[in-house]
């Protein structure tokens, strides 16, 4: 009623002045519509300024970490909107009086801006909320993010609704009667979406990847850490750097590799072979073995060997004119024992776990001798070095135990270099 006598007052001091009715009521309009702005600025900024100093105040008298990162995400500065826009739409009626269609169109534009509000108050609280529970330990390595992004989904899906209801005049229980027909429609566009979300739920609940695992999916060429862990893709950070995206919900169709057991264990697995020429493979004489008694770390057990066999031996009246008769030692069983030793005595392997040297069928290179440990230092840097220390010690022992390891001859070599030339 005021606001109509205001008006009134304004159009009757303008015609009073010499301006024609028309005239008159546009220009007051438009007077209205600058004192509305201005007033809706002016209240918007202090209110802003009152805001953020409570907020500030809060942040700093508080404990938990919720309220700085909610200043960080601009929170309260989108909360401060709130009054000044509903002072708007209220003014809005008042400053178009005399325009029945411009105050419809007025009015449906902040009661948009109101929606798009709405949904950046929502989207920056669920911001916060997500960022508060990263630097929680039990939360730091879940896929909150996918399931904020599920929720903004739907909370845009019925914010676009609103805003066709309001632009359209029509209750928004029609659109949602409307969109059961469309669903078909709907299901084919989100559809990596809902693939994404069923998948990052499977992965969440299976505890299948964490961020921060080291996961290897060959089909994608991945191989690093997970860096983030979306509703549609899962980043991993490759460890020369580069970015692999793989969709989330290939982590539950196709097969890849976690290394997080690895990470959580005691050590990390060596698994290699050297291939041993067959040629060299004999049985050790007495003086050999007298040769290799000199070594520290087999010298006790070729001692108490030997003993047994030529026990054996003697009990079953061997003829030892030939080694092949009765039990023997052989220099690659006597190397075999020497690399248990050799890795149960070094510092950088897990005695806690599975060691052995095992000799694995033959092939037409030679006899792959595998060295299976796991070492105590699971750094991918220290653990390269680890097993490059022992495999120089293995090679450059070979020789002692009058073993070869093999190698393509050198004309071989020579004409496989001229052959690809």
């Amino acid at each position: 009623m005021l606001a109509d006598l205001g008006l009134e007052r304004i159009k009757e001091l303008l015609l009073q002045g010499g301006l024609s009715e028309g005239a008159a009521q546009y220009l007051s309009a438009g007077l209205l519509l600058v004192a509305a702005v201005v007033i809706v600025l002016v209240f918007d900024y202090a209110l802003w300024k009152v805001i953020r100093y409570f907020s500030a105040k809060l942040a700093k008298g508080t404990r938990t970490n919720f309220d700085n990162l909610a200043v960080t995400n601009r929170l309260p500065r989108y909360l401060a909107h709130i009054l000044p826009l509903a002072l708007a739409l209220e003014l809005a009626p008042m400053v178009f009086a005399d325009f029945d269609f411009a105050e419809i169109v007025a009015v449906k534009v902040l009661e948009v801006l109101s929606v798009l509000l709405i949904l950046s108050i929502v989207h920056r609280f669920l911001r916060t909320v997500n960022d508060y529970l990263k630097t929680l330990p039990r939360f730091r390595d879940k896929p909150i993010h996918s399931y904020i992004q599920v929720f903004m989904i739907f909370a845009w899906a019925a914010g676009i609704m609103s805003i066709l209801a309001i632009l359209t005049g029509t209750e928004i229980w029609k659109f949602l009667t409307g969109l059961g027909a469309a669903s078909a429609v709907l299901l084919l566009i989100f559809k990596d979406t809902i693939l994404g979300f069923v998948a990052s739920i499977q992965v969440s609940i299976n505890d299948m990847v964490r961020i921060g695992d080291w996961i290897t999916f060959e089909k994608y060429g991945a191989d690093g850490d997970v860096i983030e862990i979306s509703l549609a893709t899962v980043k991993v950070q490759n460890f020369d750097k580069t970015i692999t995206t793989i969709p989330t919900y290939a982590l539950i169709s196709d097969s890849f590799k976690n290394w997080r057991g690895m990470q959580d264990s005691g050590g990390r697995r060596i698994k290699r072979s050297v291939i041993i020429r067959q040629q060299s493979v004999h049985f050790l004489t007495e003086g050999q073995v007298e040769a290799l008694k000199k070594v520290a770390l087999i010298n006790r057990y070729l001692m108490d060997r030997q003993a047994k066999i030529n026990e054996e031996n003697t009990e079953k009246g061997v003829d030892k004119s030939l080694l092949i008769n009765g039990r023997n030692l052989t220099n690659l069983g006597v190397f075999r024992k020497y690399i248990v030793s050799y890795l149960e005595s070094h510092t950088g392997i897990n005695e806690n776990m599975t060691l052995m040297t095992r000799q694995l069928p033959p092939t037409p290179q030679g006899i792959p001798l595998e060295i299976y440990a796991f070492s105590s230092d699971k750094r991918w840097q220290n653990y390269e070095y680890i097993m490059a220390d022992i495999f120089d010690h293995i090679l450059a022992a070979v020789p002692y135990f009058d073993l070869e390891v093999f190698e393509l001859p050198t004309s071989l070599k020579e004409g496989k270099n001229s052959f690809n030339a």
